[in-house]
């Protein structure tokens, strides 16, 4: 007959239970926050995208504008009490459009479209000249991660041509 001998180690201790429960949770909830971070940099991705594509959809319908409609104030004026497109990002970001005679500006004609759709005409050019201008349209929002202020600008040069 074979006896064994009880050394006291046969089973585990509450405090090694104890211990291994809490280096499980810390894991999980390491591992949930890390999941939380990655979602919200998405997030901000998805803002910097759509900010880049705010300002792109403007630039590419202020393009397509005749050259007189382009430098008229009251055509651009009501042209950007729309937003540049319909998603959701629109309605809380604001646009800058700033228009100047290329290549030596005389004056600057700048409007901003704030988020609830207010269109303001900060600044009108003397002239603008008939050949070609500077078209700046910016976009800027506060972003959902940080709180941080964040802008996507675009800069044409558009000539008073024929289009085809």
């Amino acid at each position: 007959m074979t006896r064994r001998r009880s050394n006291g180690e046969a089973g585990t201790t509450m405090p090694e239970a104890l211990i291994a429960a809490v280096l499980l949770a810390v894991f999980f909830a390491s591992i949930f926050e890390l999941n939380a971070v990655c979602l919200r940099y998405i997030d901000a991705s998805k803002e910097s995208v759509a900010g880049l594509q705010l300002a792109q959809d403007r630039s590419e319908t202020l393009r397509n504008l005749a050259f007189n409609d382009l430098t008229n104030t009251s055509y651009l004026q009501s042209l950007l009490s729309a937003p540049a497109n319909a998603s959701e990002f629109a309605k809380k970001a604001t646009e800058v459009v700033t228009i100047s005679a290329y290549p030596t500006a005389n004056g600057v004609t700048q409007f901003t479209r704030s988020p609830n759709g207010t269109v303001t005409n900060n600044s009108t050019a003397s002239s603008l000249g008939t050949t070609l201008v500077q078209v700046d349209v910016a976009s800027s929002w506060m972003m959902t991660f940080g709180s941080r202020a964040r802008s996507e600008q675009i800069t044409s040069i558009i000539s008073n041509g024929t289009k085809k």
